[in-house]
């Protein structure tokens, strides 16, 4: 967690830590939101004749590196060597499984194209806000009080609302209607990604409160699998035939930057924080997203985006009481 250090030297009240808490925590979740929500945005600015120039899979790997790097110097530099503290390997085995289910995502977001339109998949893959709910609820014995799971069901309704209304855009600037299609095996993989994406955050989340490790070092471990299976993934053909830095300009270093520092961000708020926090966050990165596309890309603002962001608002003010 981000806390402002003190000034001077008397000791600052309770209240006034609290105050200083409450402030660090809302810059560490506003610039995680605004992250995430200027992803899509620059992606698309990045494209060249409508297409992406640069290997996906080896910006995943460059991102999962940036992530490692970073997380050995902040050990070297403040965490390390902390008194009491023992290592084994019973410590580090735990995280190839969040890499390992990440990466299978991965792979299912690309086989699922085949059986479900685009637009079909934006919509449904809401379904992972009650997934990560469930387990959540259930895996890490969190009982949810009844105006919360209304504020989760508010949040998925919010998402599928930006889902339609993005899909209506793209109607409007299609000269043929939109087709929604998903087969049964297409509704099997989806439900199937958002299990997966439901259990990758909590269980995230589980062994990052469960082990008394300097959070640096827990980083360390996770993106050392991080970098090993996406290395690998890139090496097996997932580049097709570019190299691994064609197609490179700055605004894909810019993503690289601000996707490897998302992962940091999201790896505190899961130690200090919760799965549903994470939920919240992303919801609310849809607002930043649509934003940024209508002053970067000069995309239309629908009266839906005020709905979503008062239903976001709503579901916050229903969860945390605020």
């Amino acid at each position: 967690m981000i806390v402002i250090p003190d000034v001077g030297s008397d000791v600052p009240t309770p209240p006034l830590r609290l105050w200083r808490r409450r402030v660090g925590w809302g810059l560490l979740l506003t610039l995680s939101v605004i992250i995430y929500g200027s992803h899509a945005p620059l992606i698309a600015l990045t494209k060249v004749d409508g297409r992406v120039p640069f290997s996906s899979s080896s910006c995943v790997v460059l991102i999962e590196l940036a992530k490692l790097l970073t997380s050995l110097a902040l050990l070297v530099t403040r965490d390390w060597p902390s008194p009491g503290v023992s290592v084994s390997c019973g410590h580090v085995v735990p995280y190839a499984l969040p890499a390992l289910l990440y990466a299978l995502n991965n792979n299912l977001v690309v086989l699922m194209q085949s059986h479900m339109d685009p637009s079909t998949f934006q919509v449904l893959g809401n379904l992972k806000i009650a997934s990560t709910a469930l387990l959540y609820s259930s895996c890490l014995g969190k009982r949810l009080r009844l105006r919360q799971w209304l504020a989760l069901g508010l949040l998925m309704g919010a998402g599928v609302c930006h889902s339609y209304s993005t899909l209506e855009l793209e109607k409007e600037e299609t000269t043929r209607e939109a087709h929604l299609h998903v087969s049964a095996w297409g509704l099997l993989l989806v439900l199937t990604y958002c299990l997966i994406s439901g259990l990758a955050a909590v269980y995230t989340e589980l062994i990052l409160k469960a082990q008394h490790l300097p959070l640096s070092l827990q980083n360390l471990f996770l993106y050392i699998f991080g970098v090993s299976v996406n290395g690998v993934a890139h090496l097996s053909g997932a580049s097709g035939d570019r190299g691994f830095l064609e197609g490179y300009s700055p605004a894909v270093w810019v993503i690289v930057v601000g996707q490897a520092a998302n992962g940091l961000l999201m790896s505190v708020v899961m130690k200090h924080g919760s799965s549903i926090t994470r939920l919240f966050v992303i919801s609310c990165s849809m607002l930043v997203n649509a934003a940024f596309s209508w002053a970067v890309l000069g995309l239309q603002l629908t009266p839906v985006f005020l709905l979503v962001a008062l239903m976001i608002g709503f579901a916050a003010h229903l969860y945390y009481g605020i």
